[in-house]
């Protein structure tokens, strides 16, 4: 494994064409009462880092730093957040991957941790991709690390009943625990997180203004959370990543 932030320009140059670029987006918000405001960029670059070293067994792969800011406006009534607006965040992650591309990398996986980057991500890889000049080939992937390894951690029996991926809750909780401890505070016990749940409509989105601000920022039940559940989601979660940073390596243009 390379790391960008390491590496003399002339070690890029020779580096790029035939590595991938793994660059983790995450965000500093607002994470309930009790979680500090940087667990998507802390956790997002752990996540990273450790599927890099274990796929660099199969190919080659260049660490890039870490955005630590997304697009986080709704956490804003709360404090504590540092957010850049939908379309400033989509600016600068498009200048950041097309960066990339012109100093010589031919392929680029955006890894995400931050549920307000999700859709952005997509859009840069494939605005990105469709405006790429003629010329060499260039591949282009975004995912978020959770929706990678839902289905692992959906039928993990140690895991029952796992909101996937919540906000500040059970699962967050769980993972900063294993993470780091003094990164965690008490949390009061919840009864319901029912004003947190979204409606359900088939293929549907339904946001609605003020709906944060109405189950305090934070969803289900971050008591229930324990540093061993952390450290069984992060393995399933590392797994998964670096299994899709393996067969991203592999694709080409003729692969189904």
């Amino acid at each position: 494994m390379f790391v960008w932030a390491e590496s003399t320009r002339g070690e890029l140059q020779d580096i790029l064409p035939l590595s991938m670029v793994l660059f983790p987006t995450g965000a500093t918000e607002q994470h309930g009462p009790h979680l500090a405001t940087g667990h998507d960029a802390i956790m997002i670059d752990a996540i990273a880092r450790r599927a890099a070293e274990r796929a660099s067994d199969d190919c080659n792969i260049v660490l890039a730093p870490t955005l630590p800011f997304g697009a986080s406006h709704h956490h804003l009534p709360f404090g504590g957040t540092l957010s850049l607006s939908t379309d400033a965040y989509y600016r600068v992650v498009r200048d950041l991957v097309e960066s990339m591309v012109s100093a010589g990398a031919r392929r680029v996986f955006l890894l995400n941790g931050h549920g307000g980057n999700h859709e952005l991500n997509q859009l840069v890889m494939r605005d990105v991709a469709t405006a790429k000049d003629s010329g060499e080939q260039v591949y282009l992937a975004a995912a978020s690390y959770w929706d990678i390894a839902r289905e692992a951690i959906e039928t993990e029996p140690r895991l029952p009943d796992m909101t996937l991926p919540g906000h500040a809750g059970q699962f967050e909780t769980a993972t900063m625990l294993a993470t780091d401890t003094t990164l965690v505070r008490e949390v009061s016990e919840r009864r319901s997180d029912d004003p947190a749940r979204k409606p359900a409509i088939n293929g549907t989105r339904v946001e609605a203004s003020g709906r944060w601000e109405q189950f305090g920022g934070y969803t289900d039940f971050p008591e229930r959370a324990s540093a061993e559940d952390g450290a069984l989601l992060l393995d399933i979660v590392v797994d998964g990543v670096t299994e899709a940073l393996v067969v991203f390596s592999r694709l080409t243009t003729d692969s189904p």
